[in-house]
């Protein structure tokens, strides 16, 4: 059993990993012009209204009925409108940027719904590898696929409000890093007592953050940077990406 343990804690840290290598993407590029920036925001749109209507929505639809999937994905709505509003507004260097300080909020904000994001996704692999090993290994693959892009979706905002490459990785990096904290906390605490109806209802308040996020934070910047038919076209590359990492997830 500790083995199985050991196993299951290391492949959530894989899979949360994939979040760093996604931002070292970042890292490696020169500073993107607005439209590049447009871009990227419109893929990270892309990616996380994907990602909250289609994966963790409709998985938690299935066991929490149609009516506590929308209440508990309104929950999220709600919580993350309130964190929004209790987030200052932050000055960077000193100057008095009101595009950069909404742009590395727009960071900070996306960041925070994907680490969000990755504690139950750390839970299911924890708990799908103690099940059945067998199981575990392409679920830990697949997560980890489609943890890349999200990695991009943190870094790219920061990068561009900061100029700072290493402090936009580092960020993204922390944020991957919550998904062996949902394995530890699964396996120490929620274990025993974790059922399928509290994992759904968390994951479609998951849902609902993500959403409000790309709406209220990313889609606008990038409009205003790029125009709208930039954004839209980051925004359906997010969605194309996000689609064949569950295809593939589910052909696993």
């Amino acid at each position: 059993m500790e083995g199985n343990i050991l196993i299951a804690l290391a492949l959530s840290l894989f899979a949360g990993l994939a979040t760093g290598i996604g931002s070292l993407i970042s890292y490696f590029i020169p500073r993107p012009d607005m439209r590049y920036l447009s871009l990227s925001l419109g893929f990270a749109a892309g990616v996380m209204v994907y990602v909250g209507f289609v994966d963790l929505f409709c998985s938690s639809r299935i066991v929490l009925g149609f009516g506590y999937a929308n209440l508990f994905f309104l929950m999220g709505l709600v919580l993350i409108y309130l964190l929004d509003h209790l987030i200052p507004h932050i000055h960077m260097d000193g100057q008095v940027d009101s595009q950069c300080d909404r742009l590395y909020r727009s960071g900070i904000m996306t960041t925070i719904g994907i680490a969000i994001h990755n504690l139950p996704e750390g839970m299911t692999v924890a708990l799908v590898s103690l099940a059945d090993l067998r199981l575990g290994v392409p679920v830990a693959i697949a997560i980890a696929i489609h943890n890349i892009p999200e990695g991009l979706a943190c870094s790219i905002p920061l990068y561009c409000a900061t100029s700072d490459r290493r402090k936009s990785c580092l960020i993204s990096f922390a944020a991957g890093m919550t998904e062996p904290l949902g394995a530890v906390l699964a396996i120490l605490i929620l274990y025993p007592f974790l059922n399928d109806w509290l994992l759904a209802a968390a994951t479609s308040m998951v849902a609902g953050i993500m959403v409000f996020l790309s709406f209220d934070e990313l889609i606008p910047i990038a409009n205003r940077y790029g125009g709208e038919h930039t954004t839209n076209i980051g925004l359906i590359a997010g969605f194309l990406v996000m689609m064949a990492g569950l295809v593939l997830m589910e052909s696993l």
